[in-house]
């Protein structure tokens, strides 16, 4: 069966290409076309969003594609800052050690025959949005030439409340599955 590509998917697919662009960017030191990369994805984001909707060429492959897109370009960010000693490299461990605690919870879910549905929980909506603003922010401050030292200082405690809560309640339904999963109910 051949996998369904339609506009929306191009533009989600654009989307993952634009993450080396940027980490390269960061690299480079050229945080204002980093910047702009940045936006060009959120704004390409809704565009696919709603045109997948609006037209009715939502797909699984984009139910899949959509969030990935967007988590990699999250985390690459943080990381490369992290690594480039721009952001605390504990922030950057935060953000990617919650992502991998919930891939990991529903892959282990999945290996031990009780799948989970994953529904984004209002705080992991929230916590994304303040990842979005803080790295945002940052890229902007950074590629102007602000100082970006007022910001991490009240940004990355922010960004790891919000990391922190978000990947708690994960683990706390998690948790909650797998033992409703090995007392039968559900």
């Amino acid at each position: 069966m051949p996998v369904p590509v339609n506009l929306p998917n191009l533009i989600t697919i654009a989307r993952i290409l634009m993450v080396p662009l940027t980490v390269w960017l960061i690299i480079t030191g050229r945080h204002e076309l980093a910047f702009f990369v940045f936006i060009l994805a959120g704004i390409s984001d809704g565009v696919d969003g709603f045109i997948a909707k609006r037209f009715d060429m939502r797909t699984t492959l984009g139910a899949y594609l959509d969030p990935l897109a967007d988590k990699l370009l999250l985390m690459s960010i943080y990381v490369t800052l992290g690594i480039l000693d721009q952001l605390p490299a504990w922030l950057a461990i935060l953000v990617v050690s919650r992502d991998l605690l919930i891939v990991g919870g529903v892959v282990l879910a999945w290996l031990m025959d009780a799948p989970m549905d994953m529904k984004p929980l209002w705080i992991s909506k929230v916590n994304t949005t303040v990842q979005i603003i803080f790295a945002g922010a940052f890229l902007f401050f950074r590629g102007y030439g602000w100082d970006t030292g007022m910001l991490v200082f009240f940004g990355a405690p922010l960004v790891a409340a919000f990391t922190v809560a978000s990947g708690a309640l994960y683990l706390r339904d998690w948790l909650r599955h797998m033992a409703q999963q090995a007392n039968g109910t559900h």
